[in-house]
Order: C-alpha cells, then structure tokens, then sequence
C-alpha cells in the first residue's frame, strides 16, 4: 500500500474576518481604544484639521489632552519603524488636528430630551467615567457623576502638570460630555457605595482610580514627614495651588512618569538641586522615553541602581538620604536581583518626594453587598464586559485592574458604556456586538490611487520647545509648542498608510511574478502550500514574527502554488498593484471602527467591500 498521509498546509488566509486587516494596521491595533490612526492622518495631511479630530474623538474621547500626554502605545507598533529609525510622531500629529480644528459643537451628539427612564451613576470624573457618559448620554439615560473634586478630569487635572496639559485644553473636551446634560456632584465624596445603591440607580460605574500613592517604610520616615511628600498627593497640591514653593535640594524616589511630573515641577517651584534617585538601571525605568529626555534637558540627573535605605535628621529636620547602591544581576533563567556593592552614598536634601507607584483603596465599598474582591484587594471584574459580582456594578480604568493610562482608561470606557447598554437593555452583555468594518478600492484608473503612496524620505520632526530659561520660570507655561500646519503635513506624508490593504484575487493572477520582482521587502511568494513552520521558513524572506500572520491564497489555476505574503514586512506601497498587469492585486481602504453602545448584538456587521 502507498502512503496515504495527508499533507497538512495552511488554509486560505479569511480575509472577510474583521479581525484579520485590523491586526495589520499596527498603530491602530496597538491602540487600546483603536483609533483609525492612518485616516487621521491622511486627513491632516489634507488640511482637513475638523474632520481629524472628529475621527478621533469618535475613538479616543480626548484628542487634545491625548495629543500631549498619551503614553503612545501605537508608535513602537508603526510600520514606519521598519524602514526608519523613528516612528512616524502620531501623538503629535493628534495634537495638531486639537489644535488647529474649528468650532464642534454643531458636530457632537446631542441627547434626547426625553429620557429613556434608567438611571446610571458615575462615581470618579476621570476618563474612564466620562467616557461612559459620553457614550451613554446620547442614548437617552439619565447619568449622575460623582467626584470629591470641585471640577471633572480626575487625574488628568491633579496628576498631570500644566506646563504638560493647559487647563484650557482640559476643559475644553472635559465640557464637551458634561454639556450632555450629564447631572454634576462635584465635592461630594463617595464614602459609602450602599448609600449610592439605595437611591435606585439602574447601573453604578466605578472609575475612582488608584488614589493612593505608594509609601516608604524606612528609617527616619516619621521623624521627617513634614518634609516627605507622596508623589500623587503633592501633584494635586500645586495643581490646586495649596503648594507654591519647595526647598532647594530636592530627591524624587522612582522611574514612572509620575516621578518625572514631580521632577520637572520641583525645578518650577524652586528646586536648584533636584536629582532623581531609580532602584534599578536606567533601561528599566517605567517613564517613556520622552518624559526622560524632557527631564535630562531640564538639568535633572537621573541617578541609577540606588535603593533607598534610610532618612537622615537631626532636630526633627530632615538632612538628607542614605542609598545602597546595587548591581543588577541576572540567573540563567533570567530572574533579576539587585546585589549590593558594600557601597553607600548620602545624597542632601530638603525634601523629598515619593513617587514608587500607585495603589487601589476601597475602604469605601462595603463587603457585604454582592462585590468580591481578589488578589491585593481588587474587585473582581470581568475583563471583557468590565462587570463585577454584583451585576449592576461596573468598573474600568485604574480602578478596574489597577493603574493603566487615559488611553486604557478610555478604551475600558468604551467597553463598559457597551455592557451597562446591553444589561439595561435585558440583553446578554456576553455577547458583544460586532465592529463596524469595510474595505473601499483605491483605484483611479489601473494603477493610479485616490491616496498619495509614495513613501516620504524625511526622518521624524522634532517639536519645538520654549527655551528652558522660560520653561523653569513658569510652571503653567507649555513646554511643547507642537507641530506648524507646515511641519504637520510633512510629519503626516510619513505615514505608509497600512489602513490601504493589498488585497489579492486569485482567480484574476496569470502568475508572472511581477509583484515579486517589485516587491521593496520581498514579502511576496509564489510557492507550494504547506504547514505553517515550512511555509514560513521558505519564503524569499523567511517570516520569523509568528505574531504577525501570512496572508495565503486559493491555489492558484496554472501551477497550484499559493501567494504568501508576509504581513509582518509588507509596506504597503503599492508597488505589487501597479505593477499588476491583470489587476489581481488591489489597494483597498480598510476602515475598523470599534463597537459603541448603542449598537444591537442583533445587528451583523460582515466585511463589506465596494469598488
């Protein structure tokens, strides 16, 4: 008997699946909130400053606080990092579209002025609340909004420093939910949940944060508390004004962002001497890269491998800090120690702020009411529909999983506001309504596109700054100027536009292998199918990134070979399409817009293609 073993080769990539192009699209699929990064841009580039804005205040609620203070998780992610040094700069870019839009008011949603009966509590005016009131007041729900605070924004306005984010440019898209209609309890502190559920709300969200700043328990802590500072707390404190000045010498305890704010703050209050102190190396550190360099240009040593051993005082005065410096080492599991070096150092000091981290508190939530907690005290939430143990109970950002960014904060937001509208609803909150997707040919003729892309040969731009002298003199003053309309546009042609899709048709291929032949990256590969691991290691170009997939054909008719293409090194050039004498290839618009409440679980979404 022969052998009767199958060949096992891979399937057909399923290109109508709405997942599969939105995972090509890096920046947008890095996104937590996924906002249409490449469609913004192009329309930037287009001058078209309203409707850019638009697209992402449809994704990301806050374009403009966002433009200046997002954590950018798209741009390690942007397919321009393949062929450049730099990604293209999307967060400035997002800026630009804030600052240079016209009137929206006539653009925003506009709630009903009858109301649809249910009532819904916000508790904590952070980003995560208002963007589920954003979301949820257009659809006719009466929303209630709780915070301690005498203005919304939560953290953004407490924690996040003035000369990093105008309080004009908060309130500008902080107003333009709370002008919804959305009921205000502003400095009225939650501290009862029960109390909030025997007034009857149909569902309660919780977006409170993680309001308590890490301490130190060290030696000398309590004898020098009037000169310690918890990073969160004394943000809050200048950012409210009740802190104007602070001692010459200062140590910031910490490598996130929030030690970089309090850095870069000291220096404006009066800090001569402001050092920086990290328990382990600098590659390590939490902050990005930028809030670095921003604090490096400011004159601010960031002093590495020191752990915190005690507070130095006499008289009740505290003098300044001992640290233990450390060697990082690794075992051959990688698992890392920090050894000592028998070394100590004693750094002076005036004050010092702490900022090793944030926590979750709680105490305000009674135990008894149906809500269990976790690990470290957590609530335990559902990771998809952000619901807890009690049903009409939801949290999301910080408070849901602990401390994240305004763009997670966002994103879980958005998911909740889905949830809350599907329990209110009586619809099973399991079962998520589909995004809304499509694919739109590019074509002007054969090979001619209705997008400019050919690939720009300029290296990132970088934003201007006011001069440091300037800088340091006012702590409300703007550091970033932020992108010319001139500078913008040249920023945005370095986008490769990876929304445009190459999208191949089988039936049409004669297999001339023109694509091949143009193909800047090798990516495609007409070859015999099979398995994934063999199929990867033999094309042109090995395909190493098993994260990112490969796009693979219907056999074709003359030889039975497939197309491979390589997702994870394709440009998007278009190349392959003009070069097509048939029209096989073809560059197709992919437009992913994620689900929103409001949208029925009944409703199909398919991929749509026209031409």
């Amino acid at each position: 008997m022969g052998d009767t073993t199958r060949r096992i080769t891979v399937k057909p990539t399923d290109t109508s699946h709405p997942e599969y192009f939105h995972k090509v699209v890096d920046c947008q699929y890095a996104c937590p909130a996924h906002t249409p990064v490449p469609e913004y841009i192009r329309l930037i580039a287009a001058e078209q400053y309203t409707d850019a804005y638009m697209v992402n205040w449809e994704s990301n609620v806050f374009p403009g606080i966002l433009g200046r203070t997002c954590d950018r998780p798209c741009e390690p992610a942007c397919r321009r990092g393949r062929v450049d040094e730099e990604p293209v700069a999307i967060c400035r870019l997002k800026r630009v579209a804030a600052d240079n839009k016209s009137d929206v008011s006539g653009l925003l949603p506009v709630p009903p002025k009858a109301k649809n009966g249910k009532r819904i509590a916000l508790i904590g005016g952070g980003p995560a609340s208002l963007t589920v009131a954003r979301d949820l007041a257009p659809l006719g729900y009466q929303i209630d909004l709780y915070d301690d605070q005498a203005l919304a924004g939560g953290f953004m306005r407490s924690q996040i420093p003035a000369f990093r984010l105008p309080p004009e440019v908060l309130n500008e898209e902080v107003n333009f939910i709370l002008d919804m209609g959305i009921s205000q309890h502003f400095e009225t502190y939650v501290d009862s949940l029960q109390a909030i559920v025997s007034k009857g709300y149909h569902a309660i969200f919780i977006g409170t944060g993680a309001p308590r700043g890490s301490n130190l328990d060290i030696p000398g802590r309590e004898e020098c508390d009037a000169s310690i500072h918890v990073g969160i707390d004394w943000l809050a404190s200048v950012a409210f004004d009740h802190v104007s000045k602070i001692g010459k010498r200062v140590l910031v305890l910490g490598g996130g962002n929030t030690a970089m704010d309090c850095c870069r703050t000291a220096r404006r209050l009066g800090g001569e001497d402001v050092r920086v102190v990290v328990r382990s190396e600098f590659a390590r550190m939490k902050a990005s890269p930028w809030e670095i360099e921003d604090a490096v240009a400011e004159d601010i040593p960031i002093i590495n491998n020191h752990v915190p051993k005690e507070f130095v005082h006499e008289d009740g005065r505290l003098k300044g800090m001992v640290f233990t410096v450390v060697d990082v080492v690794y075992d051959d599991e990688g698992k890392r120690s920090l050894v000592p070096t028998g070394e100590e150092v004693f750094f002076e000091a005036d004050e010092v702020i702490i900022a090793i981290g944030q926590d979750n508190a709680f105490p305000w939530i009674e135990r008894n009411l149906g809500i269990e907690f976790g690990k470290w005290d957590m609530p335990v939430v559902d990771k998809t529909t952000f619901q807890s143990t009690l049903p009409h109970v939801f949290f999301g950002g910080d408070a849901a999983f602990g401390p994240e960014n305004i763009i997670t904060a966002v994103a879980h937001g958005h998911q909740a506001a889905v949830s809350i509208d599907l329990y209110l609803r009586g619809e099973n909150i399991n079962k998520r309504p589909p995004p809304g997707v499509n694919l739109v040919s590019q074509k002007m003729g054969m090979h001619e596109w209705s997008y400019d892309s050919e690939v720009s040969p300029d290296d990132r731009f970088a934003v201007p700054h006011v001069s440091k002298d300037k800088a340091l003199r006012d702590r409300k003053l703007e550091v970033e100027l932020g992108f010319s309309k001139e500078v913008a546009y040249f920023e945005a042609e370095r986008c490769l536009n990876c929304d445009v899709q190459t999208v191949f048709t089988t039936s049409k291929c004669i297999e001339c292998d023109g694509c091949v032949d143009i193909c800047p990256t090798d990516c495609i590969n007409f070859i015999d199918n099979a398995d994934e691991p063999e199929l990867r290691s033999a094309l042109r170009r090995p395909a190493t990134n098993a994260e990112q997939d490969l796009y693979v054909s219907e056999a074709l008719d003359q030889t039975k070979r497939v197309m491979v293409k390589d997702e994870n090194v394709c440009l998007h050039c278009g190349l392959c399409a003009e070069r097509c004498p048939t029209g096989a290839w073809d560059m197709q618009r992919f437009l992913y817009s994620v689900t929103k409440a409001g949208t029925s679980c009944k409703q199909s979404s398919p991929l749509t293609t026209s031409s």
